[in-house]
């Protein structure tokens, strides 16, 4: 219930929430492969984003054992207006969460891991270094699986926290910067745009064989141009991938879906990034961060040995 894990939206006014296209539709998840996954996230006592978020996306991605794991606990300390995870006081780091993200990724014989987190703007590192022992304990236990994070943005936290990250070497270090400068105040209050995004080139100043990735959502009010704008910032910044996805509303209380964007103008949103220089574009309706993000990372991988002329 919004009261009971978004506090700070509970005064906010219902906003008409909007049927769905046909389009955007999905079916209840039933599999086996997705009771599979479920129980084996239970058993390893993991959140994962694909639930806490609400993703539309789950039934497809859980059916065939793929899942996005969400460290240092359920709670986040931010209170952006799109986002359904519950907010408040995160509890203490759990230490031993890291052998249990590996464990489960074995036990599902990932060959690509997506790790994202809450906000823990409560710890001075922003939780960095429970990512960097969580790569850590993958890459032991998992050698040869690739590993993508889905960071926070480090913005309260001490200097090096992103470097400790990059230290311990993902195969691809994504940030979000999920929605046009203009629409922070209202969408991402807490965060910075110009922060985030400077976060991300700083990867590939650190290390520029590592791969990057950020994603916006639209149908948050948006206009084209300000999305343009988006991907020219991100080229600026070298970013290598960016997805494009629809914006759905998870509660009455949370930010209104301005409108539901069209397949044909996703399309164009994919070709206009291409030619801006991407090596990769996930741009539909039902895109999201780690959507598809093993096969997406093969094919990442393959565009720049293409690029460098060793493809």
């Amino acid at each position: 219930m919004p009261d009971q894990r978004h506090p700070e939206k509970a005064h906010r006014p219902d906003q008409d929430q909007p049927k769905k296209p046909s389009w955007i539709r999905v079916k209840a998840p039933t599999s086996e492969g997705y009771k599979q996954t479920r129980d084996i996230m239970r058993e390893n006592r993991l959140s994962t984003v694909c639930e806490e978020a609400g993703c539309p996306n789950v039934g497809e991605c859980w059916s065939q054992g793929h899942a996005t794991m969400m460290i240092m606990g359920e709670i986040c300390t931010r209170g952006c207006t799109f986002c359904n995870v519950a907010t408040g006081k995160p509890q203490a780091l759990d230490v031993f969460e890291p052998g249990r993200v590996a464990h489960a990724v074995q036990k599902l014989g990932l060959k690509h891991v997506v790790i994202t987190s809450v906000d823990r703007d409560d710890l001075s590192d922003g939780g960095a270094d429970h990512f960097a022992q969580t790569i850590r304990a993958i890459r032991h236990r998992s050698p040869t699986s690739t590993i993508e994070v889905l960071v926070p943005d480090f913005l309260k936290s001490d200097p090096g926290a992103m470097e400790t990250v990059v230290e311990a070497r993902p195969d691809v270090f994504n940030h979000n910067l999920e929605t046009v400068p203009g629409l922070y105040p209202e969408v991402r209050p807490g965060a910075r745009y110009f922060h985030s995004l400077r976060l991300l080139q700083k990867v590939k100043e650190l290390d520029p064989s590592m791969f990057t990735k950020s994603g916006i959502m639209v149908g948050l009010g948006e206009d084209r141009q300000g999305v343009l704008q988006v991907m020219d910032d991100m080229r600026a910044a070298d970013i290598d991938f960016i997805t494009i996805g629809q914006y759905l509303q998870p509660t009455p209380k949370h930010h209104r879906v301005d409108r539901f964007v069209t397949p044909e103008e996703f399309a164009s949103y994919e070709k206009a990034a291409y030619g801006k220089g991407f090596l990769m574009v996930s741009a539909t309706p039902l895109t999201r961060s780690s959507y598809h993000a093993g096969d997406d990372f093969a094919q990442l991988r393959a565009a720049r040995l293409t690029k460098l002329g060793l493809g």
